[in-house]
C-alpha cells in the first residue's frame, strides 16, 4: 500500500528515499503499464515545479505515449526528433534548461520551458524514455539528473 511521506534531508537523500519507495511500490508486480503508471504518479507527487511527467515507449521504431501525469500530450515522436527522440538516438539523458532554444523541440505544452529525458535501457536497447517538463527555465539540476537516473535504474528492475 502506498503511503505519502515527507521527503527530508538533502536532495540526494530525498532521491534515495524516493527510489526506495518506488522499489517497495513495484515489488511483486510485473505488469509494465501498471509499474510505469505508479512510477509517473510517484514522481508527480515528489517533484515540485513540473507540469508533465510520464513515459514514451518504443513501438515500431518510434516513441509512443505511455502512462503519464499532466495535460494530454503528443502521441508519437520520431527517434532523433525533439528532446525525447534525441535521448533515444544518443542513448543518454538530455537536460534542456530552455526548450525554446533546443533545435527541433516539439512543443506539446506551450507552458513547458525546461525538460529532462532519461532513456529506459534494457539489454542495451532503448525501450522508452522518462520525460519530465517544467514551466520554469533551468528547473533540472545535476542532482535531479543523478537522482532521476537512479530512480530509472530501480524502475528497470521491475520492467
Amino acid at each position: 500500500m502506498f503511503t505519502q511521506i515527507n521527503y527530508e534531508g538533502s536532495i540526494q537523500e530525498q532521491y534515495i528515499t524516493l527510489s526506495k519507495q518506488l522499489d517497495a511500490l513495484l515489488t511483486d508486480e510485473c505488469d509494465q503499464i501498471a509499474n510505469l503508471s505508479n512510477a509517473s504518479a510517484l514522481l508527480n507527487v515528489f517533484l515540485s515545479d513540473i507540469n508533465w511527467v510520464g513515459f514514451y515507449l518504443m513501438k515500431e521504431n518510434e516513441l509512443v505515449l505511455g502512462p503519464f501525469q499532466g495535460l494530454p500530450a503528443c502521441v508519437r515522436i520520431p527517434v532523433g526528433r525533439g528532446v525525447c527522440g534525441t535521448a533515444v538516438a544518443q542513448k543518454e539523458t538530455v537536460v534542456v534548461a530552455d526548450v525554446h532554444a533546443f533545435p527541433g523541440h516539439i512543443a506539446c505544452d506551450a507552458a513547458s520551458n525546461s525538460e529532462i529525458v532519461i532513456p529506459l535501457i534494457k539489454e542495451d536497447a532503448v525501450i522508452g524514455v522518462l520525460d519530465i517538463d517544467s514551466p520554469l527555465k533551468n528547473r533540472f539540476s545535476k542532482e535531479d539528473q543523478v537522482g532521476l537516473e537512479q530512480f530509472v535504474d530501480v524502475l528497470m528492475k521491475h520492467i
